[in-house]
């Protein structure tokens, strides 16, 4: 196979990217964000920026990196990788990072820049469903951006040519291209933080590469990632969709839905933020060698789940959470009087912000809860 078997989905190539950038400039859209982005800066400067990028790693370090320092000054309290499991000697090999899905855009920005930070050898190229690609410059700037489309809008035939794709698209890129990977354990963010690795991801990732199952997940070289934000900025835009979902037969988000949770998860205040990287999964998998297939796929979600509960960095308001949803104070040595106090301010003004014609506020208060209190029992368990 050749790069040009993947031109659908694929991000762009080095000499691809002048009429990419060409294209972004001309449309009024996206220039009225990039100003927004860099007030004061003239587009034709951006402009010369940009044609002074090679490939799409300059780019990222030109233009996002700095945006993502910017963010995170404004909108969090730190931010740090994990990254003991692989020594510096392996940061140079090519993996598949498999994490838990917090936030639409962030996930894989901020991985970027942490690789970057831990010496890495390059960033990761990004697994980005079709549905988020709402106008045609947001799909040229993540292509721009090393990212590949995953296909989500096609009948049971298409899905399964569009999978057995991207798979290959994988596997390509980690053999032929020495790139790193990310893509999220399920399909969407799980809105309760109960994060399960879906096996149907997993089993499009065998469908590429040679060999048994196994063999072909071992080739993908996947290592599980916790992401732990201390503060979710969608969770009451979360909790709005579980009521939404429980009051509306059939309902579904808008694409201004989308766009509400991209822009709030972006600039909504996250607090302290870890990313904690598990022993990769080719250190464990062959004890799994003789499992049918059947079970083998539901054995490597559970054991992947496992890593990434293990790997969440836990803060006093996950524990309040916990405490606050039961009634108990099981958890009161985890946290203070003054974090209850911080906590419970968050969140009724999170609560205010939800806006419904018929609000359930407990409903919404046992939801929000929830989410914060999942990744302590999954901890928990992952421990025992």
């Amino acid at each position: 196979m050749t790069i040009h078997d993947f031109d659908e989905i694929r991000p762009y190539e080095p000499e691809e990217l002048p009429a990419a950038f060409d294209s972004l400039l001309a449309d009024p859209a996206f220039c009225a964000i990039a100003q927004s982005f860099f007030p004061g800066v003239p587009l034709e400067a951006l402009k010369q920026k940009a044609a002074a990028c090679r490939n799409s790693l300059e780019v990222q370090i030109a233009f996002f990196r700095p945006l993502i320092d910017q963010l995170l000054q404004r909108c969090s309290t730190g931010c740090e990788l994990d990254a003991a499991v692989l020594p510096e000697e392996a940061r140079n090999g090519s993996y598949t990072f498999v994490s838990n899905h917090r936030d639409i855009v962030l996930d894989a920005a901020l991985l970027d820049v942490l690789l970057i930070a831990n010496h890495f050898r390059t960033t990761v190229e990004i697994a980005i469903g079709d549905n988020l690609l709402i106008h045609p410059w947001i799909k040229t700037l993540v292509r721009i951006n090393k990212s590949f489309i995953v296909q989500r809008s096609l009948s049971v035939r298409e899905l399964l040519a569009s999978s057995k794709r991207m798979s290959e698209y994988m596997h390509f890129a980690i053999r032929e291209k020495h790139e790193n990977i990310w893509i999220a354990q399920r399909e969407g963010r799980a809105k309760d933080s109960d994060d399960r690795t879906q096996e149907s991801v997993l089993k499009m990732m065998a469908l590429g590469g040679e060999g048994s199952p196994l063999e072909r997940l071992k080739q993908l070289n996947i290592v599980p990632l916790s992401i732990s934000y201390e503060y979710d900025p969608c969770d009451f835009l979360k909790a709005k969709e579980f009521q939404q979902k429980r009051d509306i037969p059939g309902f579904k988000k808008s694409r201004e839905d989308d766009l509400a949770n991209m822009q709030t998860g972006i600039f909504g205040f996250k607090g302290h933020i870890v990313y904690r990287l598990a022993e990769p999964v080719n250190t464990w998998i062959d004890t799994l060698a003789d499992l049918p297939k059947g079970q083998f796929f539901t054995a490597v979600a559970e054991r992947m789940d496992r890593a990434i509960h293990a790997g969440y960095t836990l803060y006093p308001g996950n524990y309040a959470a916990l405490d606050l949803l039961h009634g108990t104070h099981d958890y009161a040595d985890r946290y203070t009087a003054d974090d209850l106090a911080r906590f419970e301010k968050y969140l009724a003004e999170r609560l205010a912000l939800i806006d419904l014609p018929e609000k359930d506020e407990p409903f919404l208060r046992q939801c929000m809860l929830t989410m914060y209190a999942n990744p302590v029992v999954n901890h928990l368990k992952a421990l025992q």
